[in-house]
């Protein structure tokens, strides 16, 4: 005979709450985006007058960036907000999915343009109340990622290198904190070098009036590698470390480095690793070569050869380092696809997906500049939404009057209650941006 919990089974459950808040610690987020100006930006910024759906764009953009924070990977997942007394705790009027849905499908290209508008300057005014680099160094990742669908109605998919239906849009983050400080959908079958040049461009000019003042770094693989794109950089004044292919004129210029001038560097346990530098056509060149050793080295006994190029000064083996490091872009863009945002791509259309996709990286800034003002973690810390949903979003709270004043009753022992108080306190305590 199965067990049975009389405890468990005696238990009724009954969905009448009017008070409760789901996901309550989205009032951090909210108190952010009031100090930001958001409703109010988006409202100026994004006209979509006249488009069947697209009055009151502020709200519905928020709508959709609180559903994100929170987890939200679906339309429909923006009826959360509408549970309860969550929306008492948002600062707008939460909206239906069906009524977002229309909205999405109202962008054209030109309102893509003015969203992109909005998280630039969204970035300007979050940097401008402390989570900015100011006049130190400013490290940026270029990446590309894939953004998988399914079906063949999904306007702009298509097979890049990868063999995988999707889209292919380009994410640039800073390093260390994992903002995505510019993005662009791409159709599935764009090149990954493919709008790099005017995007670099973009970028440059964005982080300047964001008030980054100090040297610029951009990091680049090797599928970036590209002449004209260097030659952006170079007009620009931006340093850059660039991955590239090892095509036969790399793979000579490998072979004529003398093998005294090779230097041994820190590598995992079982492989070996090694660092040296020769001149490619005028630039620098910098070569990490890897092999496995023990057992194993028997099978595959050659030196595996990875290159880029450089203006950047300094030993060879720091600047390896520095350009390995590149590989945190990937942290956050796992942030972006793991249970938010990007992990579906809900429309048939190419311009609601570029909308969807410029809300994802709000949300996901969002919670990088929360975490960073309300002091959750350090500057130089790279912020994982995932732990910041687990520990401050998700607490779930039942909003009552004590004297007339709204209070928003979390569950006691909450483990990282102390750290929720000071970051709202921190929050609070910011000034409105002025416009």
């Amino acid at each position: 005979m199965p067990a049975v919990s009389r405890g468990i089974d005696r238990i009724e459950v009954t969905f009448d709450e009017p008070n409760l808040v789901a996901n309550a610690g989205l009032v951090l987020v909210a108190t952010l985006v009031v100090r930001l100006g958001l409703e109010r930006l988006v409202n100026e910024m994004v006209d979509l007058s006249g488009r069947v759906g697209g009055a009151f764009p502020g709200r519905k953009v928020l709508t959709l960036v609180h559903a994100m924070a929170a987890g939200g990977s679906h339309i429909d997942h923006a009826d959360v907000l509408r549970s309860g007394a969550t929306q008492s705790v948002l600062g707008h009027r939460v909206m239906a999915p069906s009524t977002l849905g229309t909205f999405l499908r109202a962008f054209t290209f030109g309102h893509i343009r003015q969203l992109d508008r909005v998280l630039g300057e969204a970035l300007r005014r979050a940097w401008a109340l402390g989570a900015g680099p100011g006049s130190k160094p400013l490290v940026m990742d270029l990446d590309s990622t894939i953004c998988a669908v399914c079906g063949k109605a999904k306007h702009g998919a298509g097979y890049g290198y990868t063999r995988e239906l999707g889209y292919h849009p380009l994410v640039a983050t800073r390093a260390g904190t994992g903002e995505v400080l510019h993005v662009r959908m791409r159709k599935g079958g764009a090149n990954t070098q493919r709008g790099a040049r005017r995007f670099v461009e973009e970028l440059v000019a964005r982080v300047r009036r964001a008030g980054a003042s100090g040297e610029l770094f951009m990091r680049f693989d090797s599928g970036f590698w590209s002449n004209p794109t260097i030659a952006v950089l170079e007009r620009l004044d931006v340093g850059y470390t660039m991955g590239v292919a090892m095509v036969k004129s790399v793979v000579s210029a490998v072979e004529g480095i003398d093998e005294s001038a090779w230097t041994p560097i820190d590598y995992t346990p079982g492989g070996e690793a090694e660092v040296a530098e020769c001149n490619y056509k005028g630039r620098r060149l910098i070569v990490r070569r890897t092999r496995l050793t023990g057992r194993q080295q028997t099978l595959w006994p050659q030196w595996r050869h990875f290159a880029f190029v450089t203006d950047l000064g300094g030993k060879a083996v720091d600047v390896d380092e520095f350009h390995r490091a590149h590989a945190t872009v990937e942290l956050a863009i796992r942030d972006l696809k793991e249970g938010a945002g990007l992990e579906h791509v809900p429309s048939g259309h190419f311009s609601a997906n570029s909308a969807w996709l410029l809300c994802a990286v709000l949300a996901h800034d969002l919670i990088r500049w929360t975490a960073m003002l309300g002091a959750i973690t350090p500057d130089d810390h790279l912020t994982v939404a995932r732990t910041v949903r687990t520990r401050f979003l998700s607490v779930p709270g039942r909003l009552v009057s004590r004297s007339g004043r709204p209070t928003l009753r979390a569950p006691i022992e909450w483990p990282w209650a102390d750290a929720f108080r000071r970051a709202l306190e921190l929050l609070r305590a910011l000034p409105p941006v002025p416009v």
